[in-house]
């Protein structure tokens, strides 16, 4: 396949030595109008954020949370046929509570408010009910075409493997209790949160289009900066509140600034003492640095010939 792709792209695809499974190619190389990309063959990222999920050691079997999925994952997980084990929600990554399994299904009406009305979960489909679609008309009459932050979430796609099938919706769309999480959460959480993308290379190459005066209002704009990093913190103990006892959690953004990331964490570990930094197995051949924090790395052109990434990885300890 490797030959076949380089002879569509008239390129040749270099492997990176530090991540399996990844290949480099010259940065003018335009890929989205070939047909290994269309048919699902490759995909583009830079390598730092492939670092962020090596990271996340991912084992057969783990149950995995991305807590700050892009918008698009949808059509990423149909085009690359990584959809069958997924489920996929609309929400608030501060509020999300749902769990890959829930160990109180026995009480879920009398706890949560979720009537049971005998509804459970066929294959997914992509048309919506009658009754799906006359209440989206609802909202959108009444000037609200978005759900409130702190409404339930919406499942928009599921994967056929994905447990859901045949099961009831009101067991799987409870909220879930902080002693639940301990035993039935995530066994690895990611928290790649928004930031500012300073350290993107891409991002800031899109202040040609927008224009370099729009930077003071996009990335350094006190207020915003303000409400970025409160968004983190939360952002950050709700995906270690999701994570199970002995689960691994990841948190990253691709700032170079010290408040957006060694400072996120160190008000993280100050307020949750069962949180405890973990190397990452097989950094010290991967081209970064640490970061002021012990056992955390940060990515950087200069140092990584990559866009800026901070990583740093917790686990949790029990209570």
């Amino acid at each position: 396949m490797v030959s076949e792709i380089e002879s569509e792209l008239k390129c040749e695809l270099w492997k990176v030595p530090w991540l399996p499974n990844f290949y480099a190619i010259p940065p003018e190389v335009q890929i989205a109008g070939s047909k290994a990309y269309q048919q699902g063959k490759i995909y583009g990222i830079d390598a730092a954020s492939g670092a962020a999920i090596l990271a996340l050691d991912v084992q057969p079997g783990d149950h995995v949370l991305d807590l700050c999925a892009a918008p698009a994952c949808r059509t990423m997980l149909q085009k690359y046929s990584l959809g069958d084990r997924s489920r996929l929600f609309v929400a608030n990554g501060t509020f999300f509570s749902i769990l890959p399994s829930n160990s109180s299904l026995g009480s879920i009406e009398e706890s949560t408010g979720i009537k049971d009305n005998g509804s459970i979960f066929s294959e997914w489909t992509s048309k919506r009910s009658w009754k799906e679609r006359q209440k989206s008309k609802k909202a959108k009459a009444a000037g609200s075409p978005h759900p409130p932050s702190t409404s339930e979430p919406e499942l928009i796609y599921y994967g056929k493997d994905s447990g859901l099938v045949g099961v009831r919706k009101c067991d799987v769309l409870c909220p879930s209790a902080d002693v639940d999480a301990c035993t039935s959460g995530y066994d690895k959480v990611l928290v790649d949160a928004e930031c500012t993308h300073d350290g993107s290379i891409k991002h800031i190459q899109k202040f040609e289009f927008w224009g370099w005066e729009t930077m003071d209002r996009r990335v350094l704009d006190a207020q915003r900066i303000d409400n970025l990093l409160h968004l983190q913190l939360r952002l950050l103990i709700n995906g270690f509140r999701l994570l199970k006892t002995g689960g691994s959690l990841v948190y990253s953004t691709c700032s170079l600034t010290v408040a957006q990331n060694e400072d996120v964490i160190r008000q993280f570990l100050l307020k949750y003492p069962s949180a405890e930094l973990q190397s990452v197995d097989g950094a010290d051949s991967w081209p970064c640095r640490s970061g002021s924090i012990q056992k955390t790395l940060r990515f950087d052109p200069g140092t990584s010939q990559t866009s800026g990434l901070f990583v740093a990885k917790l686990i949790k300890l029990p209570s």
